[in-house]
């Protein structure tokens, strides 16, 4: 039988949660109810057969006191978090399901953040209509809207949350079946790094590493993909990383929409995976419509790809501060890597004649590369060509298996 874990604050939404109970019940499936909710004498009387599996096993006591909310919250979360993870690996998790407002959304999103990528974790809450991101974070949680607040039961949120409840069922069911069933040959993952105007070269080192045996995972750099892909090789999960496209730092470095974070370019050589590392899309920062760039960069160079997106080019000054943080992350992993810099341009419109062409740009950026790294012991290769040409790919394909194979030696 498929278990299905309940997980939110009995304390406040018990009604919702006994009638959800209910549900997965009448739908065949097992129920553990994860209580994180702030009171201290035991679960609701109307969720008289709920197991508790675990609390934040946090004494928000104080933190209540202090009417500090925000610490309460954060403390249930990770206690969720801890509950959530130690049922999955138990066995008795098959799907995660979560009903709340704000508060309660942001308890159970780290716990469903938690769990890995795979297993069902569906969230109906009422701020799913809106900026997402925090709750789904790098993680695959499923959003619904609750159309009407968590209070009560009326006849709109039964017919959302009975569709939550079956939503639920068939996703557990349906993990179970796949986790039962014996282990196909599973080739080893490696992730990559993708733009639109570096899409040539990660494809054609794509089909290479497909032909090595590997089935690789494309992310796309959009701040959120390379969160992901970190995310991923800090669950270590990937085999190798072909970090090609790191156009993310340009974005954090400067201001952009796209930023993945100060901490992109970390996890794989934090856990020592090999990957072979370049500088695509190094010469743009992404904003939004031309409407949207910020006035004190008036005077820059700017590109309109659509409607929704206009690229900035980077300055020499800020091509040589980019080189010096790649150099510096690639210095400071724990595993094999190499990086390849490509001389004839870093991404589609960086090559001659192209709208972004700048060779002072580029050698700021590639000298900082080479200074940062001289004398760590990884190895610089420079490619004559641009990033897009064919063969470059395939090369950078081929470094990365002989770092897996052979550990870089």
């Amino acid at each position: 039988m498929a278990t299905v874990v309940l997980l939110g604050t009995l304390d406040t939404k018990g009604e919702e949660y006994g009638w959800l109970r209910a549900q997965l019940e009448s739908d065949g499936c097992a129920v553990v109810t994860v209580d994180v909710g702030s009171f201290t004498e035991g679960p609701p009387a109307d969720v008289p057969s709920a197991e508790v599996a675990g609390r934040s096993g946090v004494d928000v006591g104080p933190m209540l006191a202090a009417r500090d909310r925000g610490a309460v919250v954060d403390a249930m979360g990770r206690g969720a978090a801890a509950v959530v993870r130690e049922l999955f690996e138990q066995g008795r998790l098959h799907a995660v399901l979560a009903v709340g407002g704000s508060g309660g959304s942001s308890i159970a999103a780290p716990a469903m953040q938690a769990l890995p990528v795979g297993v069902p974790k569906l969230l109906v809450s009422t701020m799913a209509s809106g900026d997402v991101s925090p709750y789904v974070g790098q993680s695959d949680v499923t959003l619904m809207y609750s159309v009407v607040d968590i209070s009560g039961l009326n006849s709109i949120s039964r017919a959302v949350l009975g569709n939550a409840a079956a939503a639920a069922a068939g996703m557990a069911a349906a993990y179970q079946r796949r986790t039962a069933e014996p282990a196909a040959d599973e080739r080893p993952l490696v992730g990559a790094s993708m733009f639109g105007l570096t899409t040539p070269a990660v494809d054609e080192a794509r089909a290479r590493l497909t032909e090595l045996g590997y089935e690789v995972l494309v992310f796309h750099a959009t701040g959120a993909g390379g969160r992901a892909m970190e995310g991923l090789a800090d669950a270590g999960l990937l085999a190798g990383v072909l970090d090609l496209t790191t156009t993310e730092l340009a974005d954090d470095l400067v201001g952009g929409v796209l930023t993945a974070g100060p901490h992109r370019l970390e996890a794989a050589g934090r856990r020592g995976i090999p990957q072979v590392v370049s500088v695509g899309a190094l010469d743009m920062v992404n904003f939004g419509g031309r409407e949207t760039l910020p006035a004190e960069f008036g005077d820059r160079q700017f590109l309109v790809h659509n409607p929704t997106v206009t690229l900035m080019r980077t300055t020499p000054a800020e091509s040589a501060e980019l080189g010096r943080r790649v150099a510096a992350k690639v210095a400071a992993a724990t595993g094999p890597a190499e990086v390849l810099l490509p001389a004839g341009g870093v991404s589609g419109i960086d090559v001659p004649g192209g709208p972004f062409a700048d060779p002072a740009a580029d050698e700021a950026l590639f000298g900082a590369v080479r200074e940062g790294l001289a004398g760590t012991g990884v190895p610089v290769t420079d490619w004559d060509g641009a990033i897009n040409d064919p063969g470059f790919g395939r090369l950078a394909a081929e470094r990365l298996h002989a770092l897996i194979t052979t550990g870089g030696n």
